[in-house]
């Protein structure tokens, strides 16, 4: 009971001040296991933990470490959904990368943080297993993206337009199609608040839960 408990809540951890550390790294586990020897993040173990943070008076804040390859859609806007909707204040800070879902995991927090060195990848949805060729199935992805490029859009200062170009470039990726983005170039393009490190990133939490109290 107790290895259970402690691996169910080895995400998220106590900082000084009332802040809550929450990492998502490796790959975003859905409804099937990645496996012993994949590190992954498993969205049923974050949610109860978010709700937790949501409902402790004594919680003041969410700091988000993002370094991850993206993984499972519906898992990551769940994960995304309940880091948007939380009363308290919070700040991601995406460390080497936040790639595929990890974009609206990155955007789902009051302001946002990328070190210069960190990339994001963003390209459109893909489809694992077995994948039936029929109208119907190109409607379910294309609504699965719109779900996608509206929350980051929603949540940041990318238009959607603009992030369907980055998805479909094919001037990038050597063999897939999309955009790598580093830092800077994140920033410019509006998904990412500021460059920084953590410093930077607990500044600007510490900055937002003055302004809640």
């Amino acid at each position: 009971m107790e290895q259970d408990q402690e691996v169910k809540s080895e995400n998220i951890s106590e900082l000084k001040g009332k802040i809550y550390l929450l990492s998502i790294t490796g790959e975003v586990e859905g409804h099937e296991s990645l496996g012993d020897r994949a590190k992954t993040t498993k969205y049923e173990h974050i949610l109860p933990r978010l709700a937790m943070v949501e409902d402790d008076e004594r919680v003041e804040g969410l700091l988000v470490l993002l370094n991850t390859v993206g993984g499972d859609v519906e898992a990551g806007l769940a994960i995304a959904e309940m880091i948007a909707s939380l009363s308290k204040p919070s700040v991601s800070l995406v460390l080497g990368g936040g790639h595929s879902i990890g974009v609206p995991l990155a955007v789902s927090a009051d302001y946002s943080f990328i070190v210069p060195s960190a990339t994001m990848v963003i390209h459109p949805v893909r489809s694992n297993g077995m994948f039936i060729g029929v109208m119907q199935s190109y409607k379910n992805l294309e609504k699965t993206q719109d779900r996608i490029t509206g929350f980051i859009e929603q949540h940041s200062r990318i238009t959607r337009k603009r992030i369907e170009e980055l998805m479909l470039d094919t001037s990038t990726l050597v063999k897939d199609v999309g955009t790598m983005l580093d830092g800077d170039d994140a920033v410019r393009e509006g998904i990412i608040d500021e460059v920084g490190g953590i410093s930077q990133a607990l500044a600007k939490l510490y900055e937002l839960m003055r302004e809640k109290k």
